[in-house]
């Protein structure tokens, strides 16, 4: 007999939980644990360094290990009378909120992860040791770090499909629809306070890189490109270095500072992208040269 196709696809779901656990375990288990133990011995780094690396990776372990999983593997024994997954999944669905913190830690963990296997061979020496065990499979700790980042997206991919499957009359139709629109908004938020984390960080490095000016700090603004510049002077036929800095609202036109104390840079002029023009120059002495007029004055640039 052929299985029916959504159930092809609820076993997949439970397949790929048993392998998601195991790796699950594999970070906060052997990873976590045995990083934290030489922490705590004081011979590789301190002990905020792994909790920073792991970020909230026992939890999401022992929720999925504890309940998920084990939730999933009863329906998939029961599925001959009882043919449902939505349920389960939607008791699921709040809980993947908990990924939003591992999601957002992500890229700071794998910096730390890099910076501290510079400062401290003992705990590069430790991660290279697991990482050799068959358990890891060849792979990196970066590797299996990326595994709950990519979970959620697969439990959207893997419930579209099973909906889609369902016989019109399925007793599951209305609790999978419901779990798939649940899963849906957690995926999307989870995916917005990401960006709009990162928005604001790099936002506010680049205020603190520019002395942090009060009429300059809004959190509403977004940079669009910096780079450096060369400043046209037809007076005396020369350039000199500048940078500019082009938010959706204005343009800074700006001096490095030679004594870095605080800014990098000094903010020379502000131009209102409201009225500002911008017009190609054919100037041989001086390519890729343009203008740039506000309503106060006119720039003379060149790019690279």
């Amino acid at each position: 007999v052929q299985e029916p196709e959504e159930k092809k696809i609820a076993l997949e779901l439970l397949e790929t939980e048993k392998a998601y656990v195991n790796r699950l375990h594999l970070l906060d288990q052997v990873f976590y644990t045995e990083l934290m133990r030489e922490a705590k011995n004081g011979k590789t780094v301190p002990e905020e360094v792994v909790k920073m690396i792991f970020s909230n990776i026992s939890s999401i372990y022992q929720f999925h290990a504890k309940f998920f999983l084990p939730e999933l593997q009863k329906r998939m024994e029961d599925w001959s009378c009882n043919p449902r997954i939505g349920d389960v999944i939607q008791k699921l669905a709040p809980f993947l909120k908990m990924y939003g913190e591992y999601v957002k830690n992500f890229d700071k963990a794998v910096e730390l992860i890099a910076v501290w296997s510079e400062k401290s061979p003992p705990f590069q020496e430790l991660i290279a040791d697991i990482q050799k065990r068959s358990v890891c499979a060849n792979l990196t700790l970066q590797h299996h770090m990326l595994e709950p980042v990519q979970r959620i997206p697969r439990y959207e991919l893997l419930l579209k499909d099973y909906v889609r499957k369902l016989p019109p009359k399925s007793p599951d139709r209305d609790d999978a629809e419901k779990a798939l629109e649940m899963i849906f908004m957690v995926a999307k938020h989870s995916n917005a306070a990401i960006a709009e984390m990162e928005r604001l960080q790099n936002l506010w490095a680049v205020y603190q890189r520019l002395g942090l000016e009060d009429d300059i700090v809004d959190p509403s603004n977004e940079l669009i490109k910096e780079g450096p510049i060369q400043k046209v002077s037809t007076r005396n036929n020369s350039t000199s270095e500048k940078y500019l800095f082009l938010f959706n609202n204005m343009l800074l036109y700006c001096v490095p500072k030679v004594i870095q104390v605080g800014a990098e840079f000094q903010v020379h002029l502000r131009i209102d992208v409201d009225g500002m023009k911008v017009r190609e120059l054919n100037d041989t002495q001086f390519p890729h040269a343009f203008l740039v007029s506000g309503k106060q004055r006119t720039l003379e640039l060149q790019a690279r």
